[in-house]
């Protein structure tokens, strides 16, 4: 037996043994459905765009200056997001939840990927594209009502007042759901089993969720990403090759039986 099966094995084993399981998912997940990350080589943030760095471009106080630079920017990915499909980590990890082998998936991402794949206790730290707001009277509009403005080179402004409309991600310079933070530093401090999924680990403070299982002494970590993260020291396994590790794992989460 490799290396990898064992490891596999033992991967299989935690989850069926594991009182309660909690998933950190990062932008690693979504590239296998097309949708590029930020941090890795050819990542968001390797290239600027039209001579700006993008990390400035999802800064608040830029978005409220231009709004206009941002959708540009936006909307060839963000609101196009019909275009990609859940792949087979999404699939596993709604199976894994459905059948009860898992508590929560608390994810970085906004595509909105995890809940269209069937989970439903998906925590998104950094909000999402399905929904938007206006910023001057609060005002709410879903996806679909927003992205073909965005698509047509518009700035979407408010039906009700004018003001601008904003997506509800959390841009450089705001704060996280107060809420979602509380509820993560629970459940990761009091899970058996953390999986750390296609994250860097370096966005603060979702990379410091598994330090709550590590902290507490009981829960294993097992980390899944090909990039080092400043936690591999922590972890019970890991594996490098998300696709490789899902493939056989979306197998045994669907012999699984329900919990």
């Amino acid at each position: 037996m490799s290396s990898f099966d064992k490891n596999l094995e033992e991967l299989a084993n935690l989850i069926v043994k594991s009182h309660s399981t909690v998933v950190l998912s990062g932008a690693g997940i979504s590239t296998l459905s097309g949708i590029p990350d930020f941090r890795s080589t050819h990542g968001v943030y390797s290239d600027s765009w039209h001579g700006m760095n993008v990390e400035e471009i999802l800064d608040i106080g830029f978005f409220r200056l231009h709004p206009d630079v941002f959708y540009a920017w936006a909307k060839d990915v963000w609101y196009k997001l019909e275009d990609f499909e859940p792949n087979v980590v999404h699939k596993t990890l709604a199976t894994l939840e459905n059948k009860g082998y898992l508590d929560g998936i608390f994810t970085q991402n906004i595509d909105m990927l995890h809940t269209r794949a069937g989970a439903k206790k998906v925590y998104e730290v950094h909000g999402s594209a399905k929904h938007h707001y206006c910023t001057k009277c609060g005002a709410h509009y879903d996806y679909k009502d927003i992205a073909p403005i965005v698509l047509n080179d518009e700035v979407p402004h408010c039906k009700q007042c004018g003001g601008l409309i904003k997506p509800d991600i959390v841009f450089y310079g705001e704060g996280l759901n107060s809420s979602i933070l509380m509820r993560a530093e629970h459940m990761f401090s009091d899970c058996d089993l953390c999986l750390v999924l296609g994250s860097s680990l370096v966005v603060q403070p979702a990379a410091s969720f598994p330090m709550y299982t590590a902290r507490r002494g009981k829960g294993k970590i097992v980390m899944v990403n090909k990039q080092h993260t400043s936690l591999d020291s922590y972890a019970a396994l890991h594996f490098d090759d998300l696709e490789k590790l899902f493939v056989p794992l979306n197998e045994f989460a669907n012999s699984l039986t329900q919990k």
